[in-house]
Formats: C-alpha cells, sequence, structure tokens
C-alpha cells in the first residue's frame, strides 16, 4: 500500500514558476514508477509527466516538454514536478500516481495511461492567471 500527498500547488502568474512535491509512505517507493497527471476544469484527466523507478527514464506530453521536469529522490519518498514557463491552460488539478508494473521497456504510451497506474493522491490545485 502506498499513499499520496501531493503540496506545492498555487496560484502564480503566466511566466512563473512552481515546484510540485509528491511525498509517498512506505518502504517500497523505489520500486514504483511515478507519474504526474492533470485536470482542468471540464477536461479529462490527461497525462504530464512520468518517470521510471531509478529515475533513468522519464515521459513527457508534448504540451509540457521543455517547461516540466520530473525527479525523484528514493531517499525522500518524493517525486517532483519542476513546472517553468508556465501558461494559462496549465491551470488545473495535479495528481500524482505510482505504478508497479512499469519499466524501462514500457515506453511512452504505457505511462500515458491512468488505468496503469495503482495509487493516487488527492490532487493539488494550480493556477495561472494571465
Amino acid at each position: 500500500q502506498v499513499q499520496l500527498v501531493e503540496s506545492g500547488g498555487g496560484l502564480v502568474q503566466a511566466g512563473g514558476s512552481l515546484r510540485l512535491s509528491c511525498a509517498a509512505s512506505g518502504r517500497t517507493f523505489s520500486l514504483y514508477a511515478m507519474g504526474w497527471f492533470r485536470q482542468g476544469p471540464g477536461k479529462e484527466r490527461e497525462f504530464v509527466a512520468a518517470i521510471t523507478w531509478s529515475g533513468g527514464n522519464r515521459y513527457y506530453a508534448d504540451s509540457v516538454k521543455g517547461r516540466f521536469t520530473i525527479s525523484r529522490d528514493n531517499a525522500k519518498n518524493t517525486v517532483y514536478l519542476q513546472m517553468n514557463s508556465l501558461k494559462p491552460e496549465d491551470t488545473a488539478v495535479y495528481y500524482c500516481a505510482a505504478d508497479r508494473d512499469g519499466t524501462y521497456y514500457s515506453g511512452y504510451k504505457y505511462f500515458t495511461a491512468h488505468d496503469k497506474y495503482d495509487y493516487w493522491g488527492q490532487g493539488t490545485q494550480v493556477t495561472v492567471s494571465s
């Protein structure tokens, strides 16, 4: 069992930055691939970024590539999402998620599927004003 708690959301102006954190409980955190998803107003949940258990592979949605960076610190049981050059369209509730089975061999498409993830946090609101 893994419990996930996101933090770091807030209100920021367009062009600004935020860093989201996702703290995980449990001693097996380092065995899980981790992902970030978001859900904007009136929109479906969409993939943002993912990272394999070792941190050796990272995947990004085209809409955030070059602006967002996912990272993890297994010693701290935490995954991060550094968000730069934020745009109003980035406004959403951001969720982190843990996946037991994803590996280097799984590939990008695997990690974009929200039904692959086993545990979810409650989400943190990010609002970007224009």
